[in-house]
Formats: structure tokens, C-alpha cells, sequence
């Protein structure tokens, strides 16, 4: 599969499921009180008012979430009708489309990068593109927090809430990802693995990475 197929894969699954998903996953945050805790650890190494990208942003809940713990964050999305909703629901915030594999942010200008589940639609092999490209618009010693899906098979969904789309959905073990992340130029700071939460419907556990961009030497 080409970038360009299953980037417009997932483009046409969000843009047909966008409202469907805001209505039936709403506030998703309040019922996850560990993933916020790893939220607020990961502003508190970025720093009040550190400017952070929250890749793959959908309906900008974890934007939002971010910006009220102080961050100069804006959102990126694939999806134009997601981001309909993330700007009706958050004014004030920064909303853009774009892919993770190009971004239209100058080298070196970040100092976070949030990946909330969106690397999931990328094929295994186009991770190190997603990883050099992330750690190329953060600054030295900037953080990266990542989260995913673990698991070992891929799996395709033909509908979502009544749309007949198709997407794969991809789970990844963190003790692969690490090394990936660590070929793009990041030292892992920190590996949590939640269990499955029932109540919530999670049928796999849930990986969060958070990583630094390593130090460069002073010239």
C-alpha cells in the first residue's frame, strides 16, 4: 500500500464516521483518569507554555485537554469533518490539515509532539518516516508522548456506525517501537502499559511512550 492510499483510506473513513464518533465517544478523557495523569506528566516535561503539536488531533478533545494544562498547543488532522467539530467545539484553539510524513513545520520548532492513537493507521513499515519526521520539527530535548493499541495482528473494519467504510486498525508491542524510535534520534524516558479496561470496551491493553529528542552538541 502507497502513502497515498491508506492516507486517503483514512481521510474517507474519519470524514464519513466524524460526527458519529464525536457523539459516540464524547468527553472519552473523563472516564480515563491514568491517561490524563500521563497527559499531565508529559506537560509538566514540556514546561507552561511549551509549543506542542497534537498530531492526528480528530475532534481535539486531547488538544483541548493539553491547552488547559498551559501548553501552546494547536491540532493536525487528516480529516476535514473531524476538524469541523474540533473547531466548533474549541474556538480558541489552532486547527490544521496535514499528514504526520510531511509536515508543514519548520525543523527544530516544537517542543512536545503528542501521537493519541494516531499512528495506527500507518503501515508498519512507514513508522521510521512518521518517527524521523517528528523528531525532525521538535527542538533538542524535546518530548514526544506516544500512545497505541498493543497487539501483534492488524484488524480491517468494512463499517463503522452504519458507513460503509474500510480502514486497519494496527496494534504494536512497545519493545518494537522503542528501537524504531530510537533509530530516529529519541532516548525513552518512559513505558506504560494499561491493562484493558472492560467498562470502556478496550478488548487490548494500552501502550503510552514518552521519549526525548536527544541533546545535541553545542557547536
Amino acid at each position: 500500500m502507497t502513502d497515498a492510499d491508506f492516507l486517503t483510506e483514512t481521510r474517507t473513513f474519519y470524514d464519513a464516521v466524524a460526527e458519529d464518533y464525536d457523539a459516540h465517544f464524547g468527553d472519552h478523557l473523563a472516564a480515563r483518569p491514568l491517561d490524563r495523569g500521563l497527559m499531565d506528566g508529559f506537560a509538566g516535561l514540556v514546561g507552561e507554555g511549551g509549543e506542542v503539536a497534537d498530531l492526528g488531533c480528530g475532534t481535539g478533545r486531547v488538544t483541548a485537554y493539553l491547552a488547559s494544562r498551559g501548553l501552546s498547543v494547536f491540532g493536525l488532522d487528516l480529516s476535514e469533518s473531524m476538524l469541523a467539530i474540533a473547531r466548533r467545539e474549541n474556538p480558541g484553539l489552532r486547527f490544521e490539515q496535514g499528514s504526520m510524513l510531511d509536515l508543514d513545520v519548520p525543523d527544530g520548532s516544537l517542543d512536545g509532539v503528542v501521537s493519541w492513537y494516531s499512528t495506527i493507521h500507518t503501515p508498519e513499515d512507514r513508522l521510521p518516516a512518521v518517527f524521523a519526521e517528528l523528531a525532525r520539527v521538535l527542538r533538542s530535548g524535546g518530548h514526544l508522548l506516544l500512545a497505541f493499541q498493543t497487539g501483534d495482528e492488524p484488524r480491517r473494519y468494512e463499517e463503522a456506525f452504519g458507513h460503509q467504510v474500510a480502514l486497519d486498525f494496527r496494534r504494536h508491542r512497545p519493545e518494537r517501537i522503542t528501537p524504531l524510535l530510537a533509530a530516529a534520534g529519541f532516548a525513552l524516558r518512559a513505558r506504560t502499559v494499561r491493562e484493558p479496561d472492560e467498562a470502556l470496551g478496550e478488548p487490548t491493553a494500552q501502550a503510552f511512550l514518552v521519549a526525548r529528542k536527544r541533546l545535541e552538541a553545542a557547536s
